[in-house]
């Protein structure tokens, strides 16, 4: 594999030959390399996320272009493609990393398009010269394709002088640079602990050319998250169900230690198994495909969230 400096001379094709096209036509690009259906997925998958979601237009346009530039005979590089996604957990990052490599993928920049997620643990030792050989194995496997580091500042640990994070940092910054070509880079995290991480390993904000913050969803879009996730497991709420369900999210968001469409995913679970219990000690003979998929109010009502509550949860103010 080539080495690549920062101030490298961008590359040129030969001079143009019979086989150059003379224009290109970007929304057929588009269309033909798969990206609408990519974008369509993100879309039709995640709630929300508006900010984010026209971040990744933006940057499959660039990609786009780039790879026009490069066949029809123009100077080119090769697009610095690391990122930086800053959020709260459970907004999304891991799964628009997926669909970033999908795309990266179509469009050529990435061999393989898969996605290897890890966190410190995958990367750092325990002890000496166990670090290297665990950063490289990883780095082997994502070859080709994405390496996702979810809470990314860990790997750093300035008040602990014998920690071997740094080891890894270095090996991760020198493939960044010398392997962009093949190897796309995504650090994850909360915005002010990434913030703190890029001003103490500089090397990293200078190799990351993408920074792309995750917003935390609304009530309406947690509601509507909720609907979505039990709908694809053949569940529905009833009436007054859906009304709890939407006190719930309100008060669940002010406890600490929310995670957005983790959390609900996490209370809907809960309810599904309220809800078999609830059936089970039913006495009412044999039961229905309707009466096996229906939520009902008591099943969410009886979250420990409502714990408390002056009033009945099932009017009880948000």
């Amino acid at each position: 594999m080539r080495s690549r400096t920062m101030d490298a001379e961008p590359e040129t094709q030969d001079a143009p030959g019979e086989d150059t096209p003379a224009a290109i036509d970007l929304r057929q690009e588009y269309r033909d390399a798969g990206v609408a259906d990519v974008l369509d997925e993100l879309d039709r998958e995640l709630i929300g996320l508006a900010p984010v979601k026209k971040r990744i237009r933006e940057t499959a346009a660039l990609l786009l272009v780039e790879r026009a530039r490069k066949r029809l005979g123009l100077a080119h590089d090769t697009p610095t493609l690391h990122m930086s996604f800053t959020g709260n957990p459970g907004t999304g990052k891991t799964t628009v990393a997926m669909k970033m490599a999908n795309l990266l993928h179509r469009l050529g920049y990435i061999r393989k398009g898969h996605l290897v997620s890890v966190t410190r643990d995958d990367l750092v030792g325990q002890y000496i010269g166990h670090t290297a050989p665990k950063t490289r194995d990883i780095l082997k496997k994502a070859m080709g394709g994405v390496l996702f580091i979810d809470e990314a500042y860990y790997l750093y640990r300035p008040e602990n002088e014998r920690d071997y994070g740094q080891e890894a940092i270095e090996i991760l910054l020198q493939v960044m640079e010398n392997q962009r070509d093949d190897l796309v880079v995504i650090l994850a995290g909360y915005a002010d602990r990434m913030d703190t991480f890029f001003a103490s390993n500089p090397g990293f904000r200078s190799r990351i050319a993408h920074h792309i913050d995750f917003p935390d969803y609304s009530d309406d879009e947690l509601l509507e998250i909720s609907v979505g996730m039990l709908e694809r497991q053949n569940y529905h709420l009833t009436g007054d169900a859906k009304a709890v369900l939407t006190r719930y999210i309100a008060r669940r968001r002010a406890q600490p230690h929310f995670a957005n469409a983790r959390s609900i995913r996490n209370a809907l679970d809960r309810a599904r198994l309220r809800q078999a219990n609830r059936l089970f000690e039913l006495d009412g003979g044999p039961l229905n495909a309707e009466a096996l998929s229906r939520i009902e109010a008591a099943d969410i009502a009886a979250s420990r969230v409502f714990a408390g509550a002056d009033a009945d949860p099932a009017s009880a103010p948000g």
